[in-house]
């Protein structure tokens, strides 16, 4: 399976979940975004590794991990997410230490943590990217000469909740399928990442 490699856009604070936040990752030669719903400290860790100008005055647990890897010399080389199982995404630290490689499983907002501070690149799988990215809006003239590409278009962000997985909140259980798709369409449009997670995550366990 080819790897895609990611950037990370931002964080935005989640609107429906207290202490939430929204993690969102780019695919860099691509227009589509993963979407990731993250706990607030993770949120505020990867954050401070994102400023660079901020310096906390004791490490922070990622921090400690960076200072205890570099005193033993491992390098983490790079994070890939994995795999993605009922909205839940797996990651895995690709390390180094004497040439020798060791993979580590590990949330995947831990392990984007420990990436942004070992300078290592994020990648995840293509067909993880097919399921789980969204696409924003495409030139409409795209869409109008072909029917089809709207469905791409709108389809297939995942996936929001507390530490990585779906939690309890808004559902869209009482929608037809084809009024989903219509949310959908109006969450993507105004970029609001958590509700099209959440819409997606209903479609794909009709459609699956």
């Amino acid at each position: 399976m080819s790897l895609v490699k990611l950037t990370i856009k931002g964080i935005s604070y989640s609107q429906t979940q207290n202490g939430a936040y929204a993690l969102i990752l780019n695919e860099v030669d691509g227009e589509r975004k993963l979407p990731i719903v993250i706990g607030a400290f993770e949120a505020q860790s990867i954050a401070i590794a994102l400023e660079k100008e901020i310096k906390p005055p004791r490490p922070l647990t990622h921090d400690l991990f960076k200072n205890f890897a570099d005193r033993f010399d491992i390098v983490v080389k790079q994070v890939i997410i994995h795999k993605l199982v009922d909205g839940v995404f797996y990651s895995s630290i690709i390390c180094e230490r004497d040439k020798i490689e060791e993979i580590i499983d590990a949330r995947t907002s831990d392990a984007i943590a420990l990436a942004l501070r070992f300078a290592a690149p994020i990648f995840t799988y293509k067909n993880i990217l097919d399921k789980a990215g969204i696409y924003l809006k495409a030139n409409p003239t795209d869409t109008d000469k072909n029917p089809e590409a709207m469905d791409d278009v709108l389809s297939n962000p995942e996936t929001f909740g507390m530490e990585e997985s779906n939690q309890a909140g808004e559902t869209y259980t009482k929608h037809s399928l084809s009024e989903l798709h219509e949310l959908l369409e109006g969450a993507v449009n105004d970029e609001d990442y958590e509700k099209a997670a959440k819409i997606r995550d209903e479609i794909s366990k009709r459609e699956a």
